[in-house]
């Protein structure tokens, strides 16, 4: 990775972040609550990936249409999340992976 590639990765990063300020309070505090998650679990390729981008879009959607957050995410946030990652491979993924071989002398 270049210097190039990384101050074009720090102005992705500054114009989402300037997106997610624009939303409104309540979508912002869910926002910040799903980050925090997705960070702790590990998409593998979350900072390649659409995820967070995808999200912001979708909120964005929400905001237009007149919705509370909870609207577009349901009551349960934590739920809604699992389900965003239910077919993303994880870290937590791949360290399961690696014990069940150790388990079994793969």
């Amino acid at each position: 990775m270049g210097i190039r590639d990384i101050i074009e990765g720090k102005k992705q990063w500054r114009a989402h972040v300037a997106r997610i300020k624009n939303l409104p309070p309540d979508y912002q505090i869910v926002y910040h609550e799903i980050q925090r998650y997705v960070f702790k679990v590990g998409p593998v390729d979350l900072l390649d990936g659409p995820l967070l981008t995808e999200l912001v879009d979708f909120f964005e959607e929400g905001v237009a249409a007149g919705k509370g957050v909870l609207q577009i995410t349901g009551p349960d946030v934590a739920a809604f999340v699992d389900g965003l990652l239910q077919d993303i491979p994880t870290y937590a993924d791949v360290y399961q992976e690696s014990l069940t071989k150790k388990k079994h002398g793969l």
